[in-house]
């Protein structure tokens, strides 16, 4: 069965790290706080491939970004490091958001796609994927890779022999509905 990746009570259940996300999400308000964005936790903390300096990837839908990088900074400014700006990510503007809470540096990203179909949730579904498959071993190779300095998405394209860009490969792997 598919994990529900858009509630996060899975990770009061989950492993020491997941449990800590938890908490400060909910201590901070974070997801609530950004309720009317539609926003996920994305990344290698909700599929349990974090490493220390894994951060808190909230993706949000916004379809006004000067009106969204205006509500980050209202509901986040007072937070430790916060920084934000908006950019073009894969040709789209996208507004990112960043903080230190007292655990996690969170990032939040928001573009004016729904959040099931932002790049980083299908990432992280198809990765969840390939990991129930692959199993305990295939999740280690993985964290090895990550502490060597290789990102996520091309640690997964080595190990599975993907050519080509990481991000676009991984992709290609996704179920059809």
């Amino acid at each position: 069965m598919a994990k529900n990746f858009k509630n996060i009570a899975y990770l009061n259940h989950g492993n020491q790290r997941q449990k800590l996300a938890f908490y400060e999400l909910n201590h901070y308000k974070i997801l609530e706080k950004l309720k009317k964005y539609n926003p996920i936790l994305t990344g290698t903390i909700p599929i349990e491939i974090d490493i220390a300096e894994s951060d808190l990837d909230v993706i949000c839908e916004c379809k006004n970004h000067a009106e969204f990088l205006a509500y980050l900074q209202q509901e986040f400014s007072t937070f430790k490091n916060f920084k934000v700006h908006t950019t073009l990510q894969n040709n789209i503007a996208a507004t990112i958001a960043e903080f230190k809470t007292e655990h996690f540096l969170v990032e939040i990203f928001g573009q004016d796609i729904p959040t099931t179909k932002q790049n980083a949730y299908r990432h992280m579904v198809v990765e969840h994927h390939i990991l129930q498959k692959k199993g305990a071993d295939f999740k280690q190779q993985i964290r090895e890779l990550k502490v060597s300095g290789i990102k996520t998405e091309p640690a997964f394209a080595k190990l599975l022999g993907l050519k080509g860009d990481p991000y676009v490969a991984l992709l290609e792997l996704e179920e059809k509905d």
